[in-house]
C-alpha cells in the first residue's frame, strides 16, 4: 500500500514538471512579440507626427473662415432684415390706402367701426415697422460698413464679391437717408394719423348726453340714472385711437381734441336747461335783482348743479377713463375730466358766491339754506368726482362756498333779529292795535324755519359756526338747542320791541288791545306748529297767552268796567226812593251808561280793531256777562220808576255788545270793512248799536216834555 502512493506522487511530480516546460516556452515567445508591437508603433507614432504638422495650416485657414462667416452674417442677417421691414412697411401703406377708401364709402354705422378698427391696427403695424427700421436702421448700416471696410482692408474674399457688397450697403444707406424720415413725418403714416385725428373728434362730438332736459322736469330728480355716453365699440375704438395717437408722438393732440369737444358737450347739454340766470354773479348785479327772479335763479342752481355733478360729469369722468385710462400716463385721463369741469364748475361757483356775498336780506335765509343743504348732501359725492390732486382745486372751491354760505346765513339770521331789535324807535305801532306787519312776517318767518326742511341746515349752520369758532375738539350743544336757543333770541327780541311800541299809545285803551291782539297771534300761530314745539308749548302758553290774557282782562277794565260803576246803587237811591227826583236820577244813569256804551261802541268801529275771531268771540261773551246781569239787576231795581217808559231790554243789550264785536275791521283809510265769512260769528243777533240807542234817546226826551 505505501509503494502504491509513492508511485502516484512520482506520477504528479512528472506532470508538474512538464507544465513548467511548456509555459516557460510560451513565455519566451511573448516577449518575442511584445518587441515586434513595440517596433510597430515607433513607426505610427512617427508618421502621425508628420501629418500633423501638414495638417495645421489647412486648420488655420478654416477657423478663420469660420470667424469672417460669424462676422459677416452679423451684419448681413440685420440688413436683410431692415429690407424686410422695408418691404413689410410698403404693403402696409397699400393696405391702409384699401381700408380709407373703404371708410369713405361705409355707411353703416357698426361696419364702419369695425373696418375702422382695422384701420387703427394698420396704423399701427405701420408705425411698429417705420419705428423699427428708425431705430435699427443706423446700427446695421454702421455694422454693414464695418465688415466691408474689413473685407477690403484684409482682402478675405474676392474682389467682385466685396464690391458687389459696397453696392448693396451704398443703397441700403440712401434709402434709410431718404424715406425713414418722409415714412414718419411727410408720408402716409402722417396722413394716416391725421385721419385718426379727425375720426377721433367726429366720434366724440356724436356722444351726447341724452335726456337732459327731461330730467330737470322729472319729479323723482334724486334717481337719476348715468348713462353710458358711446356703445362698447365705439369706446373701445375710441381707446385704440388714443393708444395710436399717444405711440406716435401725438399725445398733446389728442388731449386738445378730448377735452375741447367734451367741454362743449358738456356745456352744450347744460344750455339745454337755459340757465340764463348764470350770466348774473356778482353781488351788486344780484342785489338788482327782483327777488321773485333770484329766488327762481337760486332754485335752478340747485338744480342744475347737483344735474351737472350726479349726471353730467359722472358720465365725462366714465368716458375719460374708458377712453384715455389705458395711456402710459396713468393718471392723465384724470387731468383731462378736471379741465372739462373746471370752467363749467366755475360758472356754478361765481354764482353762489355772488349770492351769499350779496346783501342779507332776511328772505334770502331760506335760499341760501337750501344752496347750502343741497351742497351738503353732494360733499361726498363731490369729493369722489374730483378725487385725486389734479382735483384738489374745484374741492378747495367748493369748501370756500361752503364756508361762505355758512357766513351768509347765520349773519341774515342774526341781522333779522337786530332788524327787530331796532324797528321799536323808527316805526309806529298800529293805530287800531291790530297786530303788526313785522309780527306777523317774524312769526310766520320763524315757523318756516323751524319745519324740516330748513330746520336741520340752520341747526348745522350753526353747529358749523360755533366749532369754527371753539374748536374742533370743543364739544358742541346739540343741534335742537342750539336752534333752540337761537329762536329764542329772536322771539324775546320781538317781545321787547311789542313792549317798546305798546308803551307809545296815547290812548288808554288802545295799548291792551294791541299787545292782547299780537300775544294771542305769536301764541295761536305758534301752537301744534315746529315752531312751538321747539320751543316748549308749556312755555308758550305761560309767555305768550297769558299774557295775552291779562292784557284781555286789563282791556275790559279800561273799556267796560266804567259802565259798570255807572249802574251800581249809591245812597240817595236807598234813601230816597219812588220820588220824581229819584226817578230822574235813575234815568240819568241810564242816559250816562248808553252814553258811555256808545262812545266805546264808535271807538270799536273807528279806532280799536280785534282781528281774530275766536278772540273777539270771548271778549264778546266777556262783556256780556259783565254787562247784562248789571244792567238786568238794575232796571229790576227801578222797574217801578222806569215803569210805562221804553227802555233797552237786557236781551236787546246783548244784542248790542255783540254788535260791537261783529268782525268790522278798518281799511288804511279808516272806514270800515266786513270781515271774510270765516272771521264772523255764527248766532250773532242782528241788532244796531245805532238804532236801539237813539230808540232810547227819542222815548227819553218823550217822558221829559211830558
Amino acid at each position: 500500500m505505501a509503494a502504491n502512493e509513492e508511485d502516484s506522487a512520482l506520477v504528479k511530480l512528472e506532470l508538474a514538471c512538464s507544465d513548467l516546460r511548456t509555459l516557460l516556452q510560451s513565455s519566451a515567445k511573448l516577449e518575442k512579440d511584445l518587441e515586434e508591437m513595440e517596433k510597430k508603433f515607433d513607426s505610427i507614432d512617427e508618421k502621425l507626427s508628420t501629418a500633423a504638422k501638414r495638417v495645421a495650416p489647412l486648420q488655420s485657414l478654416a477657423m478663420a473662415a469660420k470667424a469672417l462667416e460669424t462676422r459677416t452674417n452679423r451684419a448681413v442677417s440685420p440688413a436683410l432684415g431692415l429690407l424686410h421691414s422695408f418691404k413689410l412697411s410698403e404693403s402696409f401703406q397699400k393696405k391702409l390706402i384699401e381700408l380709407s377708401d373703404k371708410l369713405s364709402i361705409e355707411k353703416n354705422p357698426r361696419k364702419r367701426l369695425k373696418k375702422l378698427l382695422k384701420y387703427v391696427q394698420c396704423v399701427d403695424q405701420l408705425n411698429e415697422v417705420i419705428n423699427l427700421i428708425s431705430r435699427d436702421g443706423e446700427p446695421v448700416i454702421q455694422k454693414l460698413q464695418e465688415v466691408v471696410e474689413f473685407l477690403s482692408r484684409t482682402k478675405a474674399t474676392d474682389q467682385y464679391r466685396t464690391q458687389r457688397l459696397k453696392e448693396t450697403l451704398i443703397t441700403l444707406k440712401a434709402l434709410y437717408e431718404s424715406e425713414v424720415d418722409a415714412m414718419r413725418f411727410d408720408g402716409l403714416l402722417d396722413e394716416a394719423l391725421l385721419n385718426l385725428q379727425d375720426e377721433f373728434e367726429i366720434m366724440l362730438q356724436q356722444m351726447k348726453h341724452q335726456n337732459i332736459g327731461e330730467q330737470q322736469a322729472d319729479e323723482e330728480a334724486d334717481q337719476t340714472l348715468v348713462s353710458d355716453l358711446g356703445t362698447e365699440m365705439e369706446v373701445q375704438v375710441l381707446r385704440r385711437i388714443a393708444e395710436t395717437l399717444s405711440a406716435s408722438d401725438c399725445l398733446d393732440i389728442c388731449i386738445d381734441i378730448f377735452v375741447k369737444v367734451r367741454y362743449r358737450r358738456a356745456a352744450k347739454a347744460l344750455m339745454r336747461l337755459n340757465p340764463d340766470y348764470l350770466r348774473t354773479y356778482t353781488p351788486e348785479e344780484i342785489d338788482e335783482m327782483k327777488w321773485e327772479s333770484l329766488e327762481t335763479a337760486i332754485s335752478l342752481w340747485i338744480q342744475h348743479f347737483e344735474l351737472a355733478v350726479k349726471t353730467i360729469f359722472v358720465s365725462e369722468k366714465k368716458l375719460c377713463k374708458q377712453v384715455l385710462g389705458g395711456l402710459p400716463e396713468v393718471l392723465i385721463w384724470l387731468e383731462c375730466f378736471v379741465k372739462i369741469a373746471d370752467k363749467i364748475m366755475a360758472v356754478f361757483f361765481r354764482f353762489g358766491e355772488g349770492v351769499a356775498r350779496s346783501n342779507r336780506e332776511p328772505q334770502k335765509l331760506f335760499k341760501l339754506l337750501e344752496m347750502f343743504d343741497s351742497l351738503e348732501k353732494l360733499k361726498l359725492e363731490f369729493t369722489e368726482i374730483f378725487e385725486g390732486e389734479s382735483g384738489a382745486d374745484i374741492c378747495i372751491r367748493f369748501r370756500e362756498l361752503e364756508k361762505l354760505l355758512v357766513h351768509a346765513s347765520s349773519k341774515v339770521f342774526w341781522e333779522f333779529g337786530l332788524q327787530i331789535e331796532g324797528t321799536s324807535d323808527f316805526f309806529a305801532p298800529q293805530q287800531d292795535g291790530s297786530v303788526p306787519k313785522l309780527v306777523r312776517y317774524a312769526v310766520n318767518y320763524l315757523k318756516y324755519l323751524t319745519t324740516e326742511t330748513y330746520s336741520a341746515p340752520m341747526a348745522k349752520v350753526f353747529r358749523t359756526e360755533q366749532m369754527w369758532k371753539a374748536g374742533i375738539l370743543s364739544k358742541p350743544e346739540t343741534d335742537e338747542n342750539l336752534l333752540k336757543d337761537a329762536i329764542s333770541n329772536i322771539m324775546e327780541a320781538l317781545q321787547r320791541n311789542i313792549e317798546s311800541k305798546s308803551s307809545s299809545y296815547k290812548d288808554k285803551i288802545l295799548p291792551h288791545i294791541f299787545v292782547m291782539n299780537t300775544y294771542w297771534y305769536i301764541y295761536m300761530r305758534s301752537r301744534n306748529t315746529e315752531l312751538g314745539k321747539l320751543i316748549g308749548e308749556q312755555y308758550m302758553k305761560q309767555k305768550y297767552k297769558s299774557a295775552a290774557e291779562e292784557s284781555a282782562y286789563m282791556y275790559q277794565w279800561r273799556a267796560w268796567r266804567p259802565l259798570v260803576r255807572l249802574l251800581e246803587k249809591e245812597e240817595s237811591e236807598e234813601q230816597d226812593n219812588g220820588t220824581k227826583a229819584t226817578a230822574a236820577f235813575v234815568r240819568g244813569k241810564l242816559e250816562a251808561f248808553f252814553n258811555r256804551f256808545d262812545e266805546i261802541s264808535q271807538r270799536h268801529a273807528r279806532g280799536y280793531s280785534i282781528p281774530d275771531a275766536d278772540l273777539r268771540e270771548q271778549l264778546r261773551e266777556a262783556t256780556v256777562k259783565l254787562l247784562v246781569p248789571v244792567y238786568s239787576e238794575f232796571l229790576n231795581a227801578h222797574s217801578k220808576l222806569l215803569s210805562g217808559e221804553s227802555y233797552v231790554s237786557p236781551e236787546s243789550l246783548k244784542g248790542l255788545v255783540g254788535q260791537v264785536f261783529n268782525g268790522t275791521d278798518r281799511t288804511s283809510n279808516g272806514k270800515p270793512k266786513r270781515r271774510d265769512s270765516k272771521d264772523t260769528v255764527p248766532g250773532r243777533n242782528s241788532v244796531s248799536v245805532e238804532g236801539e240807542l237813539k230808540n232810547f234817546r227819542r222815548s227819553r226826551s218823550k217822558s221829559i216834555d211830558a
